[in-house]
């Protein structure tokens, strides 16, 4: 398969097709073969970021999509009625590439909000420029916001994401949570040697603010295919990191489908203290070591209107082009529960080698995806 630069090229037989019908009786919605309901749905609005992250896609960046490759707010508009009016879905998360570099996003969001009044809109973000769309987000009818933060400190910050814009992303997560966007989450990934060891003071930072903090274990979605599992941060990892300065206990709210598993978090005292008072909660969302893919709730839609049933899935299935053909929304939501069908089991990487040398990485970074 011919790789544009982290967008995979159709050819004859592999990556784009279209899927088998799935056998009748299968059950209404976005129901797999194992019998998973996806009510999650996860749709990037665009490839485009201006930031650089080492772990997502190389320094001189990407070969972008065309404006014509990519949904127009009509489009997306139409898709998310179709999965919420006919197959269930239940919540919306909005990623990119990064969303606020796409001058319609407020227009976006205010229609969707007129067609689903009652439907959860989040939005995950890198932060750099948010402090000034805040309140028009907030009007238009967002309802919550994820940001990616790796590091409070400049330098580090700078190496991570190739740009000097930490200032920019700090104001933007504090203007979130002032407009009520909240729960504010932020979004670490830990990377060996560079900003691990910064772990507890990052939780420290966040629950003394009342951010929800998450670590990710790095995933093997870097447009460079470097990745190996022998450089990754484990979730046990983290957890031992994080126990210098903090007891994690199990938060007592069920899971529910959520990719992070939540503990509370308190101040470690003496032996004979006790536990201290519940600070906040972190999540850790271990997609590597500690898939949940049992539980996964989640169907994906690229930025170019492709299907993809798995984040890590090299089989995508194009909406795109049947809606531009005049297909029915009937058409439309048949090709996405058949493509969902096919959705696999799991990913594989926790059943492999150390440096997981069975798994074919995809050819999309995260960028390309939408996280």
């Amino acid at each position: 398969m011919t790789v544009q630069l982290g967008i995979p090229q159709p050819r004859e037989g592999a990556g784009l097709s279209v899927p088998a019908a799935r056998p009748a009786g299968a059950g209404v919605g976005l129901v797999d073969r194992y019998g998973r309901r996806a009510t999650d749905m996860r749709l990037s609005l665009t490839d485009k970021c201006n930031l650089r992250c080492t772990y997502c896609m190389p320094a001189e960046g990407l070969e972008w999509l065309s404006k014509q490759a990519v949904m127009s707010a009509s489009e997306i508009v139409r898709i998310v009625g179709i999965g919420v009016g006919r197959l269930g879905v239940r919540e919306l998360r909005l990623t990119g590439g990064e969303p606020l570099v796409r001058h319609d996003l407020v227009d976006i969001i205010a229609e969707l909000r007129r067609n689903h009044p009652e439907l959860p809109i989040s939005m995950t973000t890198n932060g750099v420029g948010l402090a000034k769309k805040v309140a028009p987000l907030k009007a238009a009818g967002l309802t919550r916001i994820n940001v990616s933060l790796d590091s409070l400190h400049e330098e580090t910050f700078t190496k991570l994401t190739r740009r000097p814009f930490l200032d920019q992303v700090l104001a933007g997560v504090d203007a979130a949570w002032a407009a009520g966007l909240g729960p504010v989450k932020l979004n670490a990934v830990l990377m060996r040697g560079i900003n691990d060891a910064e772990a507890p003071s990052l939780l420290a930072w966040a629950v003394e603010r009342g951010y929800e903090l998450r670590f990710i274990e790095q995933m093997p979605l870097d447009a460079d295919h470097g990745w190996t599992r022998r450089n990754m941060i484990t979730a046990a990892e983290i957890r031992d990191l994080l126990s210098t300065d903090f007891v994690l206990t199990p938060d007592p709210r069920a899971r529910d489908g959520a990719p992070a598993e939540r503990f509370e978090v308190r101040r470690r005292c003496g032996v004979r203290s006790g536990l201290g008072p519940v600070l906040g909660t972190v999540g850790i969302i271990a997609s590597v070591t500690e898939p949940f893919c049992s539980d996964c709730r989640r169907t994906r839609i690229t930025a170019e209107g492709r299907i993809m049933s798995c984040l890590f899935s090299r089989e995508e299935f194009d909406l795109l082009v049947l809606l531009r053909s005049g297909a029915s929304d009937d058409d439309l939501a048949r090709r996405w529960q058949d493509a969902m069908w096919l959705k696999p089991k799991a990913h594989g990487m926790d059943h492999v080698g150390l440096d997981a040398p069975d798994f074919v990485q995809p050819d999309r970074s995260m960028s390309a995806i939408g996280g």
